[in-house]
């Protein structure tokens, strides 16, 4: 009887332990579900506006980074999610309401378009919310605490910041020997305004000298002739200015130029990259601009060519989307896989020269837009592009 009844308890004990064990494995089975629920990235974006040239293109190859990251495992074994809402030119209540919806469906980090200006409602509304903001490329110091105040610690972008791009131009137009310049200012977004200064207080340093200062405004402006009437009247060894062929300006400032038999070299920051705004006649002619890659199928990096024929990219500003993948895989990682704003701002204001597919990528507690990137130099003749040569600025000029 005594082995019975011990026989008896133990099968009983065992049938406990089985289900102990049972339940055990599906709190397991729980929590391993919950962890690897996949991380959202909420994409706020303008597929038909004035940033659609940027913002597609972006988008697009960052999808296909993204399918990359997920078929490696995804990170620390969740895989990335990419959500969309389309801002519709970036109309405010639109881009407000688009990172709302994008937030109510669990969104863990917001991107947002290219511009600081519009997307100043996207990103208020992911930090103030605690969510991390990310831009693929906008390229002023604004996207940071200098705009957003404490709450902008959660602000970022992988665009290069003004000061670093116009000092990158200033040290190419000195290597060519182009010893004075005129500037053009489009008036109509930070960015255009800040690069242009940054050219300048970097020329001055090198030896440079300015010797006439225009502006004009796109999007709607009406002076763009008149910048170009004043500026043929100059002589400079090169014209400088920061503008987007998206605003309408890039077209009629140059055609106007060689329209009056002006071949003075231009060199534009990364917005006035592509062909997608080149008049027919006459073409465009002696005119750079520098770039985060070349979409043209001559990049120095083979994974940049790839990448660029997949997405059949208009402009080297693709590549930003994929490198704002890399960097919030690295950040992801660094923060032991935490996805709150907090933790990962912490990691990226620590980023100093993190590898991407676009380069490398730094960051500091006051700069959270890129800086020491290496730029890719495009000129385009009888509107034929071609790449040239690479920079990097060896000074950030303060403004």
């Amino acid at each position: 009887m005594r082995a019975r009844g011990r026989w008896t308890f133990t099968t009983a004990g065992l049938l406990a332990l089985v289900l102990i064990g049972s339940a055990l494995a599906a709190t397991a089975g729980h929590r391993t579900a919950q962890a690897k629920a996949p991380i959202i990235i909420g994409w706020a974006f303008d597929s038909k506006g004035a940033m659609a040239p940027f913002d597609n293109p972006a988008l697009a190859a960052a999808q296909l980074r993204v399918a990359q990251v997920n078929a490696k495992g995804g990170v620390n074994g969740r895989k990335l999610q990419i959500q969309t809402c389309d801002t519709q030119g970036n109309d405010p209540a639109t881009a407000k309401a688009c990172a709302l919806r994008l937030l109510g469906q669990k969104a863990n980090v917001l991107f947002t378009t290219c511009d600081v200006d519009f997307a100043a409602p996207v990103v208020r509304a992911a930090i103030d919310r605690g969510v991390l903001a990310i831009a693929p490329c906008i390229g002023t110091d604004q996207m940071g605490p200098k705009r957003f105040g404490s709450r902008g610690r959660l602000a970022f972008s992988f665009g290069n910041v003004a000061q670093d791009e116009g000092s990158a131009m200033a040290q190419y137009a000195w290597n060519r020997g182009w010893k004075s310049a005129a500037l053009a200012t489009d008036t109509v977004i930070v960015y255009f305004n800040n690069v242009v200064q940054a050219f300048e207080v970097r020329f001055k340093q090198l030896g440079g000298k300015i010797v006439a200062k225009e502006t004009y405004q796109s999007l709607g402006g009406n002076n763009v002739q008149n910048a170009v009437s004043r500026l043929n009247n100059v002589k400079a060894d090169v014209i400088v200015t920061s503008t987007a062929g998206a605003f309408g300006a890039l077209s009629t400032l140059i055609s106007g130029l060689r329209s009056l038999g002006n071949n003075t070299p231009v060199i534009n920051s990364w917005a006035g990259d592509g062909t997608y705004w080149l008049p027919a006649n006459p073409k465009v002619t002696n005119y750079w601009f520098v770039t985060f890659a070349s979409c043209f199928g001559d990049d120095p990096s083979a994974a940049v060519n790839a990448l660029a024929k997949k997405v059949k990219a208009g402009t080297g500003g693709f590549i930003t989307g994929p490198s704002a993948i890399d960097g919030l895989v690295v950040a992801i990682k660094r923060a032991n896989g935490s996805t709150k704003g907090i933790a990962l701002a912490k990691v990226m204001e620590k980023f100093k020269k993190v590898p991407t597919i676009s380069g490398n990528v730094s960051f500091s507690a006051k700069l959270h837009t890129v800086y020491g990137r290496r730029y890719r130099v495009i000129r385009i003749q009888e509107n034929v592009p071609k790449l040239v040569g690479t920079i990097v600025a060896k000074v950030v000029p303060k403004i």
